[in-house]
């Protein structure tokens, strides 16, 4: 997992639209790039119209927002069109994305009934990368109930 006060890891993938999307060309610009595992389930969808809601607020704090999951381009496609979301989502469905920051593997949780869980995917985090491409906090295990605010809170520092 890249640590913070290091450069962040560059990576070219596709969008949602099946646009070639490239990390290192959003330089001069603060990015929210925030993993989540799976399009269209419950805490995924809460978590993208979460940031989806607060979108306006993140660019007024000069950053933009970059969603990763692990699904193909397709199911991206359908699920920022769904949701009208106004930032990029990326198809990781090789998960080389998800690998280089770390976020793919085994994983333990907790579920909201208290009951622990192991599966294989992403854990659900956030990279907050500056101008300069230096990761600047991490945030993970989100909750996404709390997530954009700690976000906003972060892009204020």
């Amino acid at each position: 997992m890249p640590a913070i006060g290091h450069i962040a890891p560059d990576f070219t993938a596709t969008t949602q639209s099946g646009e070639p999307f490239q990390l290192s060309a959003c330089r001069g610009q603060k990015v929210v790039l925030f993993f989540y595992p799976k399009a269209d389930t419950p805490t995924c969808t809460a978590e993208v119209c979460s940031f989806r809601d607060s979108y306006a607020e993140i660019r007024a704090r000069g950053a933009l927002v970059v969603g990763v999951s692990p699904d193909p381009v397709t199911a991206q496609a359908a699920f920022h069109d769904k949701h009208h979301l106004p930032y990029l989502l990326i198809a990781d469905d090789g998960h080389q994305v998800s690998d280089l920051y770390g976020v793919w593997g085994t994983h333990r949780v907790r579920r909201e009934d208290g009951t622990e869980v192991t599966y294989t995917g992403v854990l659900r985090t956030t990279f907050l990368i500056d101008e300069n491409g230096v990761v600047r906090h991490v945030f993970p295990n989100v909750d996404v109930r709390s997530h954009t605010a700690e976000v906003l809170a972060a892009l204020e520092q």
